[in-house]
């Protein structure tokens, strides 16, 4: 730790967005040393969601470089005065930022926090400012920015976790898997006997799936054009899979349940396939939607839809049970995960974006 101007400051290496689409670039930077309300955490690892590779692809390059990451778990290094939840040394998975201020946070719902998307993705703490701000790099990415060997959280997006469980694991758990559990446990409230379609098998509708599973759900239809994806859905809990690069949507999930579906949980983002979804459902069902999609202007009457975000999941009471279930070997989400190094973060997202890993985790440093 050195001093500037008696602001505490961390040497840290992060890997740096600085071109649209990448590559990124591992780069050392300084990072202000936790505030009052803030926890200064050493990644040990980190997953690589499709929404960083999004946000990788979509970023415009007359914005300063980021630094990206959101689903990082670690080692608390150093804790601000007024955080009570945690202490140095405990494990911490991290996951999204909310205001913890707003009616909505205060009645339990931080996923509709007002203040969601600047929390999220403005890459600066809530009052503006930046804590990598004399590196020239934005931070703060889902109130952590993961990509990098230390990252600053607050208790809200702190999640206290085991110490015997390897953190490179449970890292995953802070956002793509929480939101496919969490769509079929709180979202939809999927109850035992309750069809339910899955259109996409990467790692949130595999979440999707086994928590299908463990409430019962029946018939558990996964969707996909990966037969990988689409053979391993069936060993985790889906009782049927259509090929669609092969088989017909509509007419396969008709043949395995003729009035339709319950629910379908549209992931895939694709405006054919949201159709589909909609003409699959029976009288009465709902379309969860994932990548900020809207619905169509008109239902059938008695059909609709959900916008989903973060499997409304508060994530100190979810990811525990998460971890629970995984325990009880009713959550195999491990199954998921493939391990790079730091240093292979573009290989990682490369084989994402090609479908070839369903979940890559940074193994960032050693526990």
């Amino acid at each position: 730790m050195t001093h500037r101007s008696g602001v505490p400051v961390q040497k840290i290496q992060a890997a740096v967005l600085r071109n649209k689409g990448g590559p990124l670039k591992i780069e050392s930077l300084e990072l202000e040393g936790p505030r009052d309300d803030e926890v200064l955490v050493r990644i040990v690892a980190t997953g690589i969601c499709h929404t960083d590779i999004d946000f990788c692809d979509d970023w415009d390059e007359a914005d300063e470089p980021v630094v990206l990451g959101h689903e990082g778990g670690g080692v608390v290094e150093q804790v601000g005065k007024l955080v009570k939840s945690v202490k140095r040394g405990d494990h911490v998975v991290l996951s999204y930022q909310s205001c913890g201020r707003c009616w909505q946070c205060l009645r339990g719902r931080p996923t509709a926090c007002r203040r969601f998307y600047e929390a999220n993705f403005g890459f600066k703490r809530l009052d503006g400012s930046n804590a990598l701000w004399r590196s020239g790099v934005h931070g703060h990415f889902f109130g952590q920015s993961s990509f990098a060997t230390h990252s600053l959280a607050t208790e809200r997006n702190l999640v206290k976790v085991p110490e015997d469980l390897r953190l490179d694991m449970l890292s995953p758990l802070g956002c793509g898997i929480q939101t496919g559990a969490g769509t079929v446990m709180n979202t939809l409230q999927v109850s035992k006997g309750s069809g339910i379609a899955i259109f996409g098998t990467g790692a949130v509708g595999l979440a999707a799936v086994m928590a299908a599973h463990i409430v019962g759900a029946d018939p558990i239809i996964g969707v996909d054009r990966s037969p990988m994806r689409l053979e391993l859905a069936l060993e985790l809990g889906a009782t049927h899979v259509i090929d669609n690069r092969h088989a017909a949507v509509v007419s396969g999930i008709s043949d395995i349940i003729g009035n339709g579906v319950d629910y379908v949980l549209e992931i895939t983002g694709n405006p054919d396939m949201l159709q589909q979804a909609i003409d699959v459902l029976n009288p009465n069902g709902t379309v969860a939607l994932f990548t900020g999609e809207s619905g169509p202007d008109a239902l059938p009457e008695g059909r609709k839809t959900v916008s989903v975000v973060e499997g409304d999941a508060v994530p100190q009471l979810f990811i525990p049970k998460l971890i629970s279930l995984y325990r009880e070997g009713l959550f195999p989400f491990d199954r998921l995960v493939k391990f790079y190094g730091f240093s292979e973060i573009n290989r990682g997202i490369a084989d994402a974006r090609r479908g070839d890993t369903i979940k890559p985790v940074l193994r960032v440093s050693d526990e």
